[in-house]
């Protein structure tokens, strides 16, 4: 088992806790503690976005000991992420995920392991179809089976999370695995239940103190937990890669497992090959948590604002009956639907599930406005500051479609608009995501009306945002009644 020292990021020394020159404002810390008691760890973005105000839009903080740098506002994430891309393209060690991925994979990878995998996921990914015909037709027939298990609680109130992260996940399980997985198979419910829990615990406040101090590895906490739900599905997938391995067929990669397992065959004299076992581990597990959790939690957030909104539901409605009426929603669709387009856009503002982004680190040292920025800096991106900037949204705090259309009431793209963040990092699977979203949302939107559970009422729904990595959905019991039914 890796000790605490093991986990101490390779960044910390001496030399990174002694000021510098032009070295970005913050506020004062305390020795070894830094700015811990500074930040409401609930809702840390929140408290960032309150420092904004008072350092600017280039800031620094000090977690534990270590010096981290904010970035706020659309054009200086725009500079740093898009512009200086290179310059920013790194991730730092985290305690927990280094532990968990050993610095593989697709998300927490780094330098040439990372690029090189990342180069290939994406060329698999369109190879099995991302974005292409079939792929739609996989969503479109998941859909289906939503709408089914949606429709047997015959609109009595249920956690819609459930049937959401089952349908979102079966379409990155068949591009993993080649086969979808049913939704009432019980090791398909076990490993979305760990996915789910993992989730939300490595948003919790006390992960949040492991990052910062990692020497409380041995003390008991929920990073023990978290670390025990990776060694599952790491289990998981290690079965699955044992039968894969035994029907390969070199000249057919039906899948993402094939494709590596192909990859790693035709390299296996190569001992600087970095198509090894731990990164097919961790690309599959960093695929089936993010392909899973952020769009089933846009979906979930999606619902519980129709709920809270039923004026805007009724303009959905309107649009899908006029455009598409009893017919399958199709992709082809979407450019005919510009209200329902920039209600999807909107959740994915508004809802923020990754309000910080995920961290970066500098390769070089940097100037950014002024400010020296030396290597291995901690980056944090504050994508709620952009999603939140005054400067490009006319009501950033509202629930607002309008900021997705033009005066002709035509969808118009935002450039403050970074669900998905930028640059080198940006999320491999988003052309998959945007359309999952949109497919399930129309489905979905086709066939029900969302109200809220008996004894709440619109108002009584809370879309207040909580959570420190990710955010969820107010965990509502939603209630889907058929069209045209009378509630």
């Amino acid at each position: 088992m890796r000790g605490p020292i093991d986990l101490l990021p390779n960044t910390v020394h001496r030399e990174k806790l002694l000021p510098w020159p032009n070295f970005p404002p913050g506020p004062r810390g305390l020795p070894l503690l830094g700015n811990t008691f500074n930040l409401d760890l609930k809702r840390p973005y929140q408290t960032m976005m309150e420092m904004k105000d008072k350092f600017g839009p280039v800031f620094s903080i000090q977690m534990g000991l270590r010096k981290i740098v904010v970035l706020c506002g659309y054009e200086m994430v725009k500079e740093a992420l898009v512009t200086q891309a290179d310059l920013f393209a790194e991730r730092p060690d985290i305690p927990l995920f280094k532990q968990i991925t050993r610095g593989n994979g697709i998300i927490f990878g780094h330098g040439d392991s990372w690029r090189t995998i990342r180069r290939f996921t994406l060329t698999v990914l369109r190879d099995l179809g991302m974005g292409k015909r079939n792929i739609e037709e996989k969503i479109i027939k998941e859909s289906e089976n939503l709408v089914n298990s949606f429709a047997a609680h015959n609109g009595d109130g249920f956690q819609a999370t459930i049937p959401l992260n089952a349908a979102a996940s079966n379409i990155i399980v068949s591009l993993i695995m080649g086969h979808r997985m049913e939704y009432d198979d019980p090791i398909f419910i076990k490993l979305l239940e760990m996915n789910y829990k993992s989730f939300r615990l490595a948003s919790s406040p006390f992960i949040q103190l492991y990052n910062m101090y990692p020497v409380i590895h041995p003390l008991p906490g929920p990073h023990h937990r978290v670390l025990a739900y990776q060694d599952n599905l790491k289990a998981f997938f290690r079965k699955i890669f044992i039968q894969h391995r035994q029907i390969l067929d070199e000249n057919d990669s039906r899948s993402y497992i094939d494709a590596f397992l192909n990859k790693q065959q035709k390299e296996k004299d190569n001992p600087s090959s970095h198509f090894h076992e731990w990164n097919l581990l961790c690309s599959v597990t960093n695929m089936f948590v993010a392909g899973t959790e952020t769009t089933s939690s846009t979906l979930a957030w999606a619902l519980v604002i129709m709920i809270k909104y039923p004026e805007i539901q009724s303009k959905v409605h309107e649009e899908i009956d006029k455009v598409i009426s009893g017919s399958t929603p199709r992709i082809q669709h979407r450019q005919m639907m510009p209200f329902t387009d920039a209600v999807i856009h909107e959740t994915q503002r508004f809802a923020d599930i990754l309000p910080m982004g995920l961290p970066h680190e500098t390769t070089a040292d940097v100037s950014l406005k002024g400010f020296f920025i030396p290597k291995g800096t901690y980056i944090i991106p504050l994508l709620r500051s952009v999603h939140r900037d005054k400067a490009h949204w006319e009501k950033p705090d509202d629930f607002y479609p309008h900021h997705f259309l033009n005066v002709d009431d035509k969808f118009v793209k935002r450039e403050a608009f970074m669900p998905f963040s930028a640059g080198r990092r940006v999320c491999v699977g988003e052309t998959l995501a945007r359309m999952e979203l949109f497919l399930f949302y129309t489905s979905l939107m086709q066939r029900f009306s969302f109200l809220p559970p008996i004894g709440m009422t619109a108002d009584d729904v809370d879309i207040s945002t909580y959570g420190g990595l990710g955010l969820t959905a107010p965990p509502i019991k939603v209630r889907a009644l058929p069209r045209f039914h009378d509630p």
